[in-house]
């Protein structure tokens, strides 16, 4: 926010006001002190707010009283936010050039791993059924063991991979002996987005809701003569109110909004440069502020994900076989040691013969990157899933504010249990209970209730202080007149 500094100087000034006078000032403290005029210590007040997180009182007699209880910490210059923006900026690249990356590789492993793992198959198969029918009838007895071991393996293996071939439905699309080409089958999403969606998700659901949602105060602060009370700004945003009152100092300083206070003390936020629109339709909004939606694991039907944790535990099976026998096994000198266990390994050692040392070939390449690939591809969703859970709960209990502060706020004082009951799937935290007492609290924090056991055993509340306010909030707006903020006729017209 500090780039709406556009004079430094006098802004520097009004923040050395304010760090004398530490018990608080109010806007014409800080003219006596700086002798600036009225209208710059005011344009500067909201963005020392922001910066530093001011506290916001009104007196007796109707003045705020601005003061900085945590200090004069930036929240957006010095050594410890610029390491936070630039860490913050980090993971972000961090995270899509490694995203990017192991998106190649995955396509890699499930094309690349299941054309070599289904070629060794096949010259296994092929390679068995020559030595058994070359073998002469004397030593074919002898051979007998290992040669019917391997060609059962190999055979099943091969199967195996021709199932999943047939599977993925890659070969659907080609013509039959007839000439006819199959019927079209409706569309279905790539398998590469399949996977990914299994793996990655399928994107942020709530994308642009900063924008969304500063719309929507926007649009509700228009719509009602340019002011907006702090429990309004919080039925729209489900912030608490510690947070409401953080977050509402950046309306003040990207809006031109002012903070005011009413014949009655209560503090209310004003945005006059809000209502200087052409559009002179007249305005109607209600607390209709958006929920947020839920994140899905993915939006593949579960029968294809369950299919993709097989093909990956195939891979882990053939990585886990490769290395196992690499480590137990190692170099093949004897024909002895082939037996129906060790088949395929001894056929990939032949077919990688002319690595410089084929055992190391098979036990990184056929077996620690199909491991590391299949671990990786198994916890990376895995984990995704209990941080969603987490994200999910959070925005819940959002949309459960917001729910509740509009009941409350409705009709303060009478205020019923059923009131925090949401309206929503996407109202309702998994521990609803522990959600619903979170909201009382932090609500009752803000404004104090007085509780009342009814007869039915239900509890009800009534939140005075916000009736009191929000009657002072509906006198105030009465005293703005609309008209005055009216464009009016054009005056000049530079094409005219």
């Amino acid at each position: 926010m500090t780039s709406k500094i556009k004079d430094t100087e006098v802004y520097a000034k009004v923040v050395d006001a304010f760090k004398r006078r530490r018990e608080g000032a109010t806007p014409v403290d800080i003219v006596s002190m700086t002798g600036l005029p009225i209208e710059r210590v005011k344009e500067y007040i909201p963005v020392a707010s922001d910066e530093f997180g001011a506290r916001l009182r009104v007196t007796e007699s109707g003045e705020i009283l601005y003061s900085f209880p945590d200090g004069f910490k930036s929240r957006y210059k010095g050594f410890g936010p610029t390491m936070r923006r630039f860490w913050s900026a980090f993971k972000k690249g961090a995270a899509v050039v490694a995203k990017a990356l192991f998106k190649v590789w995955i396509m890699v492993m499930l094309v690349g791993y299941f054309v070599l793992f289904m070629a060794i198959a096949i010259v296994a198969l092929v390679a068995s059924v020559a030595v058994s029918a070359s073998g002469s009838s004397n030593d074919r007895d002898d051979r007998r063991g290992g040669n019917l071991g391997g060609l059962m393996i190999a055979s099943h293996v091969f199967n195996l991979i021709i199932r999943i071939w047939f599977y993925s439905e890659l070969v659907k699309s080609i013509d039959d002996p007839y000439g006819n080409r199959r019927r079209a089958a409706p569309k279905k999403r790539p398998l590469y987005s399949a996977v990914f969606s299994f793996v990655f998700g399928d994107g942020d659901p709530n994308a642009g809701w900063d924008t969304r949602e500063r719309k929507a105060v926007v649009s509700y602060i228009q719509a009602n003569r340019g002011v907006i009370a702090l429990p309004e700004f919080m039925a729209i945003t489900g912030l608490t109110p510690t947070e409401a009152e953080e977050a509402i100092t950046s309306y003040l300083v990207e809006f031109g909004g002012s903070p005011e206070a009413t014949n009655e003390g209560t503090v209310v936020y004003r945005f006059d440069e809000l209502l200087l629109k052409s559009d002179t339709r007249e305005s109607i909004f209600e607390f209709s502020a958006p929920l947020k939606k839920v994140k899905n694991f993915s939006e593949n039907p579960k029968k294809l994900n369950r299919w993709f944790i097989a093909l990956n535990s195939v891979n882990l099976l053939f990585g886990s076989y490769f290395l196992y026998n690499a480590i137990t096994v190692g170099q093949i000198t004897q024909q002895a040691q082939i037996t129906g266990g060790t088949y395929l390994y001894a056929v990939a050692l032949v077919l990688f013969s002319g690595m410089s040392n084929p055992v190391s070939f098979a036990a990184s390449v056929l077996g620690g990157v199909p491991i590391l690939f299949a671990a990786l591809f198994l916890t990376i969703p895995a984990i995704r899933r209990i941080r969603e859970k987490k994200e999910n709960d959070r925005i819940k209990k959002e949309n459960l504010r917001k729910d509740a502060y509009k009941k409350v706020w409705g009709r303060p004082e009478k205020v019923k249990s059923s009131d925090f009951t949401p309206s929503f799937p996407e109202s309702r935290p998994d521990d609803l209970a522990a959600a619903q007492e979170s909201v009382i609290l932090e609500l009752g924090a803000y404004a104090q209730p007085e509780v009342e056991i009814a007869d039915d055993g239900s509890t009800n509340y009534s939140f005075s202080a916000l009736a009191a306010e929000k009657k002072a909030l509906e006198t105030y707006r009465s005293t703005i007149d609309p008209e005055k903020y009216k464009l009016g006729a054009t005056v000049f017209d530079s094409h005219n």
